[in-house]
């Protein structure tokens, strides 16, 4: 099967004094999440499941429309910062060089759920979705830190935190019926370039 990770769209900043942030796609987010759809209209697609906050599923959404298919949400790919009161896309973070910037530069752990517990999560709720659909192709819309947690344990890595994803990027993962898993792509955002759209910290 191939199991299609993609990261959500830009996002708006937003700072709560109580409660999640969950920010919702920017105009930029919905425009880059609607390239997407029309990038993957022509792929068979089985299934779209998604993560349960707003700028994942509002990612899908275009996706969905065209194939006439209802995402299946899943919590156990929500973003390590579901329960953060804040959300700042991290280009504005660099930009300022605010001090979290040098946080995330330096690998640290910035959400109340324990890394361990994020790890074993995100997994579980990936290969269930592999398990539920030998054979077929599906897409799933999550987030930059469950893209890369998921995609460390293919390659083998010891960190599990270790590249940029690019909003709305798509990364191609192939499952045996064995269970190998083979990674086909990763970033790919050719269905941004041109559009004046960001892209994420390297534009190309």
């Amino acid at each position: 099967m191939e199991l299609i990770l993609v990261r959500h769209g830009l996002p708006i900043r937003r700072e709560n004094v109580d409660g999640p942030a969950d920010p919702e796609l920017s105009a930029d987010g919905h425009a880059q999440a609607k390239h997407f759809a029309n990038y993957m209209s022509l792929e068979h697609i089985d299934a779209i499941y998604t993560s349960p906050m707003n700028r994942a599923r509002q990612t899908a959404a275009p996706l969905a429309h065209i194939k006439n298919l209802t995402p299946i949400v899943v919590d156990g790919v929500a973003e390590y910062d579901q329960h953060s009161n804040e959300y700042i896309p991290v280009e504005e973070l660099k930009a300022t060089n605010d001090p979290r910037w040098q946080e995330i530069v330096n690998g640290g752990w910035d959400s109340q759920e324990p890394e361990e517990e994020f790890t074993t999560r995100v997994n579980d709720a990936l290969n269930d979705i592999v398990r539920q659909n030998k054979g077929k192709k599906v897409v799933v819309t999550c987030h930059g830190g469950v893209i890369n947690e998921y995609l460390s344990k293919v390659l083998g890595l010891q960190t599990s935190q270790f590249f940029y994803p690019n909003y709305t990027s798509i990364h191609r993962i192939a499952v045996s019926s064995s269970g190998h898993r083979s990674i086909l792509s990763v970033n790919e955002t050719p269905h941004l370039r041109g559009t004046g759209l960001p892209i994420g910290l390297f534009n190309g």
